[in-house]
């Protein structure tokens, strides 16, 4: 029996600003940039994004800009100078502007998130999904001890609200995952957040979606891999 798969207008509903958090290894700048090319493609409205992640030097969504551009996808990043923090401009004036959609990409640790900070009563107002990304086979994901200290700390700068933030399961180990690598990481992610939280969906490469046809526990995102070293290509 085929997975219900995601779609991200029915996702959206009402809402028109995505932020996506993860710790480095999550899968949360892949999700990201899939998401935003999904918005895209609908054609719905104009799709902005913003690379805020500030702290990771290592597969950030702004290596991509230039395609995401050629895509569609207004792209937005500040420069830095080796690993200096800086801002880039425009985000309050989107998040407030229902006539587009805007995703944000995140460092979802709490330096990264700290940069949010400033932007927390549109980030918990009803036209914003916070998702924070989960992948199972990360050390700092390996329980739930440690999933519960690295949220507290990024709710803390961040100033999100518990009760806004959704889950969101990305299992791999790379881009030889195998289904059955998502299915027993989807299993344990279930086991360790299942009590507390939903898991909105989980992302998997596409061409092992097949695969994992009816053996997840919630609804499946195909997605394309845009971040990897070249010589993983």
């Amino acid at each position: 029996m085929p997975s219900h798969r995601l779609d991200p207008l029915t996702q959206a509903g009402d809402a028109y600003n995505f932020m996506f958090l993860g710790e480095a290894g999550s899968g949360k700048s892949e999700v990201a940039i899939n998401f935003a090319l999904s918005l895209q493609k609908a054609g719905v409205k104009p799709v902005h994004f913003y690379d805020l992640d500030m702290t990771k030097p290592l597969f950030r969504s702004r290596d991509q800009a230039a395609f995401l551009e050629e895509q569609g996808v207004h792209f937005h990043y500040e420069d830095q100078f080796y690993d200096a923090p800086t801002q880039v401009g425009g985000v309050h004036k989107l998040l407030r502007d229902a006539s587009c959609y805007t995703v944000l990409d995140v460092g979802g640790d709490y330096i990264g998130a700290r940069s949010v900070g400033g932007y927390a009563p549109l980030l918990n107002a009803p036209g914003t999904i916070v998702w924070y990304v989960i992948n199972p086979y990360r050390p700092w994901s390996m329980d739930i001890d440690h999933i519960d200290r690295v949220l507290s700390e990024v709710l803390g700068v961040s100033h999100v609200q518990i009760e806004k933030l959704r889950l969101l399961g990305n299992p791999n180990l790379g881009p030889g995952t195998s289904a059955d690598d998502v299915i027993r990481g989807a299993e344990k992610l279930e086991e360790m957040v299942g009590p507390y939280k939903p898991v909105d969906y989980y992302c998997a490469r596409e061409e092992i979606c097949p695969a994992l046809d009816g053996k997840l526990p919630g609804p499946l995102y195909p997605i394309r891999l845009y971040l990897t070293y070249q010589w993983s290509e």
